[in-house]
């Protein structure tokens, strides 16, 4: 049975929040509805990134024992999300969902640990928009061996399918962390073996934004003009290649803040060749994925913020070994594709179909998740 669902996603890049209206029976997608975006404030943007820093600097056993400490901060990303939807349902009256797939907002993940926190407070949501909610997708996982992330594999499969894709390609979503799944349409689903090969590349947006905003005050190098105008340093960047996460055999999951020498390497740096070095490294860690890939991809499609980067765009084009183009190539809306994901999860929780498969997360088995709060 299909049923229209809400998929609610942001990121570590802390642009702001997204929101998708989904309909599907957690196999197949049957058709796109609405979309909303909401830019978090310079004051939001504070408090996550404030939050985010606590997050960091907290062992992950007290963090384990005081759930509550970031309590405001999950009542500010409801509230947010709350906002988001009603934007949304008021846009698309005529579709009237039955779920909704919540992310929350990660502040820290340490799948080295089996620990990752997202915050949000899905009780408070599911009571304001008067909808369940499924949320916490990744605990199961985490439980069961896996690190959690990424979780849009299996929802990279399900469109794999919808384009009618005939030999295998790579979805690349460039977030905060860059992510890319490779995915063998043929495969008769996603918990199959063979179907799919998930894992974090390395930095996407975020050191750059981190960057830009420190320097700057901008949340973003707007058309990657900076990163065009500078130079890369070879140096600096063969310094940020050298490090033994980009050898590691997959699956495997990155923090954004997994690569602190970066900034480090960046002070000596003028703003602009230290966004093309940023911009480069980027291209460079997805260049590197590609190794492990069993089969080449006939083309890579990319979803995310980074591909509104001009800069980032050409430099993967120069080093990817198949055509690099956006999602919107094939129809499909790539500012939306994570949070269509998680409406397409939660239609896959509620009819407790796998949500990960080792080769997605490294969890021992395919592993079912989320939990679910009433209004």
């Amino acid at each position: 049975m299909t049923r229209w669902a809400i998929g609610l996603m942001s990121g570590t890049s802390l642009d702001g929040a997204d929101a998708a209206l989904l309909n599907g029976d957690g196999s197949r997608v049957h058709a796109f509805g609405a979309c909303a975006y909401r830019e978090y404030s310079d004051g939001e943007r504070k408090v996550f990134r404030a939050a985010m820093r606590r997050a960091a600097e907290t062992p992950t056993s007290e963090l384990r024992r005081q759930p509550e400490m970031f309590a405001s901060e999950a009542t500010l990303s409801a509230d947010i999300h709350a906002e988001l939807i009603e934007r949304l349902l008021a846009q698309d009256a005529a579709e009237t969902p039955e779920l909704i797939g919540f992310h929350g907002q990660t502040l820290i993940h340490r799948p080295e640990e089996g620990f990752t926190l997202q915050i949000g407070d899905a009780a408070r949501l599911a009571k304001r928009v008067n909808v369940p909610v499924v949320y916490d997708l990744r605990l199961n996982d985490m439980a069961q061996g896996g690190q959690g992330a990424p979780l849009a594999p299996f929802y990279h499969f399900a469109l794999a399918r919808m384009m009618e894709a005939d030999a295998p390609v790579a979805f690349l979503n460039i977030g905060g962390v860059a992510n890319v799944t490779w995915v063998d349409p043929r495969a008769t689903a996603p918990e199959a073996p063979g179907a799919l090969l998930a894992f974090d590349t390395g930095p996407g947006n975020a050191l750059l934004n981190d960057l830009i905003g420190a320097r700057t005050g901008a949340a973003w190098d707007t058309d990657g003009a900076a990163a065009a105008a500078g130079r890369v340093d070879d140096g600096a960047l063969k310094q940020l290649l050298d490090n033994a996460y980009f050898e590691a055999t997959p699956p495997k999951s990155l923090d954004r803040g997994d690569f602190p020498k970066a900034p480090e390497l960046m002070r000596s740096l003028g703003l602009q060749d230290a966004a093309a070095t940023l911009t480069a490294f980027t291209a460079a860690s997805i260049e590197r994925a590609q190794d492990h890939f069993k089969i080449p991809v006939s083309r890579w499609l990319v979803c995310g913020g980074g591909r509104h980067n001009p800069q980032m765009m050409r430099m993967l084009s120069e080093r990817l070994s198949a055509p690099v183009e956006p999602v919107e190539a094939v129809g499909f809306n790539g500012d939306m594709i994570e949070a269509q994901a998680f409406a397409h999860l939660a239609l896959r929780s509620n009819a407790c179909l796998p949500l990960s498969a080792p080769a997605t997360t490294g969890v021992r088995a395919p592993a079912t998740g989320g939990r679910l709060s009433t209004p």
